[in-house]
């Protein structure tokens, strides 16, 4: 393992703002994560964890250490009659691991193909998309406890996982994730539960295929970061409660929503910001993609305050017009290196 000094990390955040850590290192071994922690200790450093970069917003400078994650390995565990339980390491790129499972034959992660980022950063966000998420098939999540300074395994049931959270999101500073251990199906158990994927699907009714059109969507709506660089959906579908919803629906009632537990309703976040008149919208090098109103693309040099400046416009517009107050996904971080609030 080698730290190193004065590191850009533009390349390793798909949004492509520039930001110089003042250390770096990549790990790739949890050997290479206590040496890495004590090195950040001796030198009082906090230690901000990278992965792959898709959902996390940075300044121009960072002082502290960053560590890069890229423990890889995929090791299949055991079996029972229905499930297959493997450990991954937390930098296998989640896309890649999505079609590995396909090719052989595990099921329930195929609604989450071409998700940017690493599998280590899977649970912490509890990612999902057209009717998944990934805390479904999450066995346990394999963690460096900074607390009380030793690894250990965090059982599925104990991570707390809901709606874009889990305690990993809760308690940023605590937990660094080494592995996840998945419980995959045997046998397909397709999710149809989005109109256009089922539609897409048709009466092909296989995984190989729910997969290519899952990636097929993705691909018509979403802007690669390569070319128009972004951090995937930018705002959280809000969720509110049923009378809050009624109201709102009552004067828009071609309003997209999802039934939730409790008495809840999900609601389209890109709808809402299409509805305000920021789909394809600048300001300045920052904008919401023509395609996608939900995705907030860099097109240009942006820097950190230029995306502040245009989701905050975002956010008041859909306020005025609707009072629904949108969360940004992505997570924030200062100079030093530590999480923030986007309202502060």
């Amino acid at each position: 393992m080698q730290i190193q000094t004065e590191v850009q990390l533009k390349p390793f955040n798909t949004l492509n703002l520039d930001a110089v850590a003042s250390y770096y290192t990549e790990i790739q071994s949890t050997d290479d994560l206590t040496v890495a922690l004590d090195f950040a200790a001796q030198q009082q450093l906090n230690s901000l964890i990278l992965s792959g970069g898709s959902n996390m917003l940075l300044p121009e400078r960072i002082n502290a250490l960053v560590l890069h994650m890229n423990i890889r390995g995929i090791e299949l565990l055991h079996a029972d009659e229905h499930h297959q339980f493997l450990q991954v390491g937390a930098g296998e790129v989640w896309h890649d691991f999505v079609l590995w499972t396909t090719a052989q034959q595990l099921y329930g992660l195929q609604n989450l193909a071409l998700i940017p980022g690493r599998v280590g950063a899977s649970p912490v966000q509890n990612i999902g998309a057209y009717g998944v998420e990934v805390g479904e098939f999450i066995d346990s999540v394999q963690v460096y406890d900074r607390q009380s300074k030793q690894f250990r395994s965090i059982a599925a049931a104990d991570c707390q996982f809901a709606y874009r959270h889990s305690i990993f999101k809760d308690d940023p500073t605590r937990y660094v994730i080494t592995h996840v251990t998945f419980k995959l199906l045997k046998h397909e158990d397709l999710k149809l539960n989005y109109g256009d994927l089922k539609v897409a699907v048709g009466d092909h009714l296989t995984a190989e295929n729910l997969q290519q059109q899952v990636i097929a969507i993705r691909q018509s709506k979403l802007p690669d970061p390569k070319d128009y660089p972004n951090v995937g959906s930018f705002f959280k579908n809000p969720v509110v409660d049923q009378a809050d919803f009624d109201q709102i629906a009552a004067n828009f009632p071609h309003l997209p929503h999802y039934p939730q537990p409790n008495d809840r309703v999900k609601i389209a976040a890109g709808w809402l910001i299409d509805q305000a008149g920021w789909k394809g919208k600048q300001l300045g090098p920052v904008g919401m993609f023509h395609k996608q109103a939900l995705v907030l693309v860099n097109y240009g040099q942006a820097s950190l305050k230029d995306v502040q400046h245009t989701y905050h416009a975002v956010q008041q517009a859909v306020w005025a017009q609707f009072r629904i107050m949108l969360e940004p996904e992505p997570v924030l971080f200062d100079i030093n290196g530590l999480i923030r609030s986007h309202q502060g």
